[in-house]
């Protein structure tokens, strides 16, 4: 039996975010090193990447109502 998994990590929404969700977003990774970090090293030190970006590095690039059924 095949067992097929994934997770993501998630943060608080920063200013460009909270315009469209005001919760939380998932964690991005921008770096090698920190995609290294997140798949191979211990959890305690794999959670100090569960930060958001800093204000400013997100660009909204569309802007709408949704199309998708409620």
């Amino acid at each position: 039996m095949t067992t097929e998994l994934f997770g993501f990590l998630a943060c608080e929404a920063k200013t460009e975010v909270r315009l469209v969700h005001a919760k939380a977003i998932p964690v991005i990774l921008t770096w090698p090193d920190e995609w290294r970090c997140w798949l191979t090293v211990d959890t305690s030190e794999a959670l100090k990447l569960q930060q958001p970006l800093a204000n400013g590095r997100l660009k909204i690039v569309a802007e709408g109502t949704r199309a998708d059924p409620a």
